[in-house]
């Protein structure tokens, strides 16, 4: 939820500085797709990169000795896989060398997730499902684990040999839409397949002569994971189609330097987030604390929560629904209610203040807080 320190690096007039400022700044940013935040050694360590004082390379293994020096627990070792994977994805970003084939995708895993996933770099032999927010707690149909491979050189074929001779852009971005998220649809991977997919696809992107260096991947990271998902899910019976509209506004703003705003809200398939109901919210104060489990959340805070991921939007919804905006409360209160250790917790309610979700309460002794009245 901090603000990116690199971003400012991306107006920079100097190239060297403002491309690494763009490669730091987008694998910072993928990490939300599985909320993961990186700590301030890697934040500092960047900068050094940045700014010409050490290499990539040596910025990893100040990384690397730093964890060896301080070995991970069960609070820390979820930031230690933002650094390494950040660094890894900085340096891969960094590098000219790309070959668009099934071994280029499988080696790009496994050059991110070595040392951090027993599976980095191999294809999965089992099936997989996974809950998403943005389908109402459904997942979408992922590859079969018999057919992974199989499916992966076919997409690979399919689109190597694809013409985009004579298209325009709203044609090439539409085909583009549909061959990265088939590709992601695939989900060939145990974990960490939509970082692999952004780099890949990045890299790609560049093969064909889009530049791609802004700041849309890093901004919009779980958007992009979100579209994906709504790019692959159907569901008849609720009249939901598969659809690459999000993701074609993703690529637009990506491409073209167009401004579409890309709001997760307007991805879910409810479709109840999508018109901002502050309106109606200002009617029915009086009656929130009586009807406060009625209240969603996103309806009063909107857009603030949309760096948050699904599970840790849960957590938020079960405080509010638990305290409302009057009850004043602390970090052991919100551990009762979400189960969370206590420096998670502790990470939370800053982030939560940062969004000015909650905000911090005086006079009642340190660390108390209340959600803010929207």
């Amino acid at each position: 939820m901090d603000q990116d320190p690199f971003k400012e690096y991306l107006i920079q007039t100097e190239p060297n500085k403002r491309d690494k400022g763009y490669a730091w700044h987008t694998a910072i940013g993928l990490q939300a797709v599985d909320g993961l935040k990186p700590s301030k050694y890697l934040l500092d360590t960047a900068i050094q990169n940045i700014e010409g004082q050490i290499s990539l390379d040596e910025a990893q293994r100040l990384l690397d000795a730093y964890y060896e020096e301080n070995p991970r627990t069960d609070e820390t070792v979820r930031t230690e896989e933002a650094d390494k994977v950040s660094v890894r994805i900085a340096k891969l970003l960094s590098e000219k060398a790309f070959s668009f084939t099934p071994n280029e995708y499988l080696s790009i895993h496994r050059k991110l997730f070595v040392g951090i996933y027993g599976h980095a770099g191999k294809i999965r032999d089992y099936n997989i499902t996974k809950k998403e927010w943005v389908l109402d707690g459904e997942t979408v149909l992922y590859g079969s684990a018999s057919e992974l491979r199989a499916t992966l050189e076919y997409d690979f074929s399919q689109e190597k040999n694809y013409s985009y001779k004579g298209l325009s852009m709203d044609e090439i971005i539409h085909h583009l839409a549909i061959f990265v998220s088939r590709l992601w649809q695939i989900h060939i991977f145990g974990e960490g397949n939509t970082r692999t997919t952004a780099v890949f696809f990045i890299k790609y992107l560049r093969t064909l002569g889009f530049d791609a260096t802004n700041d849309i991947f890093a901004e919009n990271a779980w958007y992009f994971r979100n579209a994906l998902v709504r790019a692959n899910y159907n569901n008849l019976t609720k009249g939901i189609h598969e659809t690459t509209e999000y993701l074609e506004l993703f690529l637009e703003n990506l491409l073209c330097d167009k401004h579409h705003e890309l709001h997760n809200r307007t991805l879910h398939v409810s479709g109840r987030y999508k018109h901002d109901q502050k309106a109606d919210i200002e009617t029915q104060k009086p009656d929130i604390e009586t009807q406060k489990a009625d209240i969603d959340i996103w309806e009063i805070y909107g857009e603030s929560l949309e760096a948050f991921t699904s599970k840790t939007l849960a957590h938020i919804q079960n405080m509010y629904n638990s305290l409302g905006v009057n009850v004043v409360f602390g970090r052991s209160d919100m551990q009762k209610i979400t189960k969370l250790g206590a420096s998670r917790a502790s990470d939370l309610l800053k982030d939560l203040v940062h969004a000015q979700i909650i905000e911090a309460v005086s006079g009642l002794g340190k660390g108390k807080y209340r959600f803010c009245e929207k």
